[in-house]
């Protein structure tokens, strides 16, 4: 058992000081505000190490320490995409061509290695745990690779090189567009039908039914890629496990479902039964007052991924009308334009605001709660999110006095529309450090070696 003094920690909905917390085997055993300790090590300890000390003494951790995040929409690939798809006008299937090029020139080695930067690039930015919604999976022509589930396997173990959990969603791909095959790249998605995919994932699901810090989910690509005919087929094998599904991010998407079902995406996807309370709808950009309603009647969440949805121009969407709906708020960073879910929290109120011409949408603790407790259980861990008894010990640990931060009240306030990913001092996942700000350097060289790799 460790024993950790949190100089000021957001516990019970609220910023608390003197939070005295015991873990042990990875979890909170003990969380009490104003636990001060006349044990507590001084000075020598501001360097948050976390190493247990002798006698029964707390580690003294200075700064503003939240939940772990939890990113719950991921594309580890499109990392490599960063700086070099902004160059050009254009749209997101223009977009969609230039992350096709990565996306042929990966093999089950060079994802690991861009996954493992990329996920080592989350944890410095506070995020314990991934939503990686995956459907690279087999080699360039379509084939399945020995082992049907290696891109998957390299997943797993790029999250577990760099210390955080993972949520893998394995993403059925059917058809390039409403029954159309699959094109191109596009062949590397795609598995012969939903039967096909079930028995993969069933396999999937059994490889890593005892792996430490792995959930496997489901998604449904988009109903433009899952015809509808298929659609029952992935919800039956979803059952009892997080269900994820882009949903009308595009108006074109949007038209063309109209056009082929006569039906918005929403309820091609609630006729097929995927609107459930474990469901989470991607993007959720253009809905109807119906959708909305839908939604929010199922209880689903709703991940928004506002620094990605910028980059692609896909929108802003009804946030608020949502939640006030009956569906819950998720964030994730998509493509990793940006990895840094406080700028993802700030902007879904500040995006509300250019949309409405109205302030003061979203309460800093509603959005701290879609980062932490809310993500967390869209991907199936229930047992984190919190600072908590019996909840995993995640800590992210940030500097409320830097120049970002410093004077702006070192609260919720704080950590969601003043701080930045670059403010994050110390990670720790399962009562484990995994990541300190020192790190950073060394981060930026294996991201710039995975990544350079790929453009060769």
């Amino acid at each position: 058992m460790t024993a950790y003094l949190l100089e000021r920690a957001w516990v019970d909905g609220a910023v608390r000081d003197d939070v005295l917390v015991d873990i042990e085997d990875g979890r909170f055993t003990r969380v009490e505000p104003g636990g001060a300790n006349p044990h507590v090590m001084g000075a020598a300890t501001r360097d948050m190490s976390g190493i247990p000390r002798p006698g029964g003494e707390s580690v003294r951790i200075p700064g503003l320490t939240i939940p772990g995040l939890a990113n719950c929409h991921s594309h580890a690939f499109h990392r490599a995409l960063r700086g070099r798809t902004q160059r050009e006008r254009g749209s997101f299937w223009t977009w969609r061509e230039q992350m096709y090029a990565v996306a042929a020139r990966l093999d089950p080695d060079s994802y690991l290695a861009l996954a493992r930067a990329t996920f080592t690039e989350m944890a410095a930015a506070g995020i314990t745990t991934v939503g990686e919604f995956h459907y690279l999976h087999h080699q360039l022509d379509g084939t399945p690779y020995a082992d049907p589930n290696a891109m998957g396997h390299a997943l797993v173990e790029a999250a577990r090189q760099a210390g955080v959990r993972l949520a893998l969603l394995d993403t059925c791909y059917l058809s390039s567009g409403f029954g159309a095959p699959p094109e191109g790249v596009q062949r590397r998605y795609a598995d012969r039908d939903a039967d096909a995919w079930t028995r993969r994932v069933t396999d999937l699901v059994a490889q890593h039914a005892s792996t430490p810090g792995v959930v496997v989910g489901a998604a449904i690509h988009s109903v433009r890629a899952v015809p509808r005919d298929q659609l029952g087929t992935v919800v039956a094998a979803a059952a009892g496990r997080p269900l994820h599904a882009h949903l009308s991010e595009q108006v074109a998407e949007n038209d063309a479902c109209l056009a082929a079902h006569g039906c918005t995406p929403t309820r091609l996807l609630a006729d097929a039964g995927a609107l459930t309370p474990a469901t989470t709808l991607v993007h959720a950009t253009h809905l109807t007052a119906d959708d909305v309603a839908a939604l929010g009647s199922a209880t689903a969440y709703a991940c928004f991924c506002p620094t990605t949805e910028r980059d692609l121009g896909d929108g802003i969407g009804p946030s608020r009308a949502l939640h006030e709906a009956g569906s819950r708020l998720t964030l994730g960073s998509d493509s990793h334009a940006v990895i840094d879910l406080f700028e993802e929290m700030r902007a879904v109120e500040l995006d509300e605001r250019l949309a409405t011409r109205r302030r003061g949408h979203w309460a800093a603790a509603e959005l701290l709660d879609a980062a932490t407790w809310a993500g967390h259980t869209s991907l199936g861990y229930a047992d984190a999110g919190r600072i908590a008894v019996g909840q995993r010990a995640d800590l992210v640990t940030l500097d409320p006095s830097g120049p970002r931060t410093a004077g702006t009240g070192g609260d919720e306030g704080t950590v969601v529309f003043a701080a930045t990913a670059e403010d994050v001092r110390q990670v720790m996942v399962d009562g484990r450090v995994v990541v300190r700000h020192s790190d950073r350097e060394e981060i930026g060289h294996e991201l710039d070696a995975a990544v350079g790799r790929l453009w060769q």
